[in-house]
């Protein structure tokens, strides 16, 4: 099993940062890949982005530019840094990660609220 929790969520105004921290627990050496996805009230959730154990990261492309994802092997931890957020930012952030041993399996974070709005 893979535990995920998130952090760092809350209110900002257009313009402005915040970074995401998902720390994960449990079986991490079975983790392949890990990011994040977002999901607005009414929408489909879509990928923003995601980090592979070999350090390539992938954005979505309206994305690139703004959004960084990275890595802390030694604290678990994948973080999200949003800057120039603008108020169609807003949604609920999960984190995930997908396990490939001993099963392909993708575990999810709670979520954490990301809102944009002066």
């Amino acid at each position: 099993q893979v535990q995920l929790v998130e952090s760092g969520g809350g209110l900002v105004q257009p313009g402005g940062s915040l970074r995401l921290s998902c720390a994960a627990s449990g079986s991490i050496f079975s983790i392949a890949v890990q990011g994040w996805y977002r999901q607005a009230p009414g929408n489909q959730r879509e990928l923003v982005a995601n980090i592979i154990s070999d350090g390539i990261t992938n954005y979505a492309d309206s994305l690139k530019g703004r959004f960084t994802i990275s890595r802390d092997n030694a604290k678990n931890t994948v973080y999200l840094q949003m800057n120039s957020l603008k108020p169609e930012d807003t949604a609920v952030y999960y984190c995930y990660a997908d396990r490939t041993y001993p099963s392909p399996r993708r575990f999810w974070g709670g979520g954490t609220q990301v809102t944009v709005s002066s």
